[in-house]
């Protein structure tokens, strides 16, 4: 490995430790860090690769930082950049996992992080705002998203989610005559990372059924989400409350709220909350169980996305010029901006009903919106408001 991979993997750590803010704010720092500073590549050539990595399911940011890391320095630096830029956040979820755990255990109440939960469904309902009025912004779009978000919420089970997202992607793709005509397209295919996508996604499955064992179905059940997310961690909310909290028990809603809010306050990937599920799923393993349903969980979520971001970078170039790729993303994004709006109602069902709870949740909309009020600050101001007021 060359000088310049080292300083690479640097700026990768850097990133790591001081992006917050999620999606967004990641390309901003990416723009001023690897574009402006060390000239990795062109502003035309990122905002191109982050426009590869929303159409793609999975981690969005994590996936355009991969592509940055294979452009320097081949397949090895792809690695290396993925695990320098996931493992410091999987660290901090896993010991965040790891203390609310030893808090249910002895039976130490949760009652100092209160005011994080209603923060929790201000994050979400931020969300929801953001991604719906930057890529809402046609009738139809309007209606799949509405379509979308009553669906989500009356119907909760993990496979509508899914099914949502392709029937998005179906209706607007025949809308692909308003997009402008690309000539010379030819496409020259090498299909071995999406052989072995769907390879894991099947054996993964296969296997889990035939053994029932914890570790091989988390695996499985994070591999399947990471391979069906588009939209970035925030759409990931509602379908990992619906299966992990409503259907399969393994957190409470307090937990999973508390832990989501305190995911906000720590910089890296937002897909990394699913660590702390990993993590608490396998409570009933002792320490060395959660340890490993930490891994299988941040490997689940995380591989999908990397097998796809590796299989599709090599003939980009020529399949953005087909309109059909263009005009289904438009679904997409409706139907995950209906998706998380839901999220945000029905993560506020398990708060205890109440003026100050509801509050709480405006005020953190309102802040996010009309402030630059950095989420881990609100975070900090929870959890010593949770301590100090009676």
């Amino acid at each position: 490995m060359s000088l310049r991979h080292y300083i690479f993997l640097k700026d990768v750590l850097k990133l790591a430790l001081t992006a917050f803010g999620g999606p967004q704010a990641h390309i901003a720092m990416m723009l001023k860090l690897m574009v402006d500073k060390r000239r990795y590549l062109t502003e035309n050539e990122l905002i191109e690769l982050n426009a590869l990595c929303q159409i793609l399911p999975g981690p969005t940011s994590t996936q355009t930082l991969t592509a940055i890391g294979y452009r320097v320095g081949g397949a090895n630096l792809a690695y290396l950049t993925l695990i320098v830029w996931i493992a410091p956040t999987a660290l901090l979820m896993t010991i965040v996992g790891l203390a609310m755990t030893y808090l249910v255990r002895n039976d130490i109440s949760l009652h100092f992080l209160r005011y994080i939960q209603p923060l929790a469904v201000g994050f979400v309902a931020f969300a929801a705002y953001r991604i719906s009025t930057k890529v809402v912004v046609t009738k139809t779009g309007i209606l799949l998203m509405m379509v979308s978000a009553v669906i989500s919420y009356f119907f909760n089970s993990p496979w509508v989610f899914p099914a949502l997202l392709l029937s998005g992607a179906f209706v607007t793709s025949f809308r692909f005559k308003k997009h402008p005509k690309e000539l010379n397209k030819k496409l020259n295919i090498d299909w071995r990372n999406f052989i072995l996508f769907l390879a894991v996604l099947i054996f993964a499955a296969a296997l889990g059924g035939a053994t029932r064992w914890l570790p091989i179905r988390l695996f499985e059940n994070f591999y399947r989400n990471g391979s069906l997310i588009f939209g970035g961690g925030q759409v990931l909310i509602p379908l990992m409350y619906t299966e992990f909290v409503e259907f399969k028990h393994y957190l409470s809603a307090q937990e999973f709220l508390s832990g989501f809010a305190l995911s906000q306050a720590i910089p890296g990937p937002t897909f990394i909350f699913c660590t702390y599920i990993g993590t608490l799923a396998m409570r009933g393993y002792g320490i060395w169980g959660q340890l490993l349903g930490s891994l299988v969980a941040t490997v689940g979520i995380f591989l999908p996305g990397t097998f796809l971001i590796f299989f599709i970078i090599r003939f980009w170039e020529e399949l953005k010029k087909y309109r059909i790729i263009k005009a289904s993303l438009e679904g997409i994004n409706a139907v995950s901006s209906g998706m998380v709006c839901a999220a945000a109602i029905l993560l506020y069902h398990p708060i205890e009903s109440s003026s100050l709870n509801f509050g709480i949740v405006v005020a953190t909309f309102a802040l996010l919106v009309w402030t630059k009020t950095p989420p881990y600050a609100l975070i900090l101001a929870g959890i010593l408001a949770g301590l100090f007021i009676p």
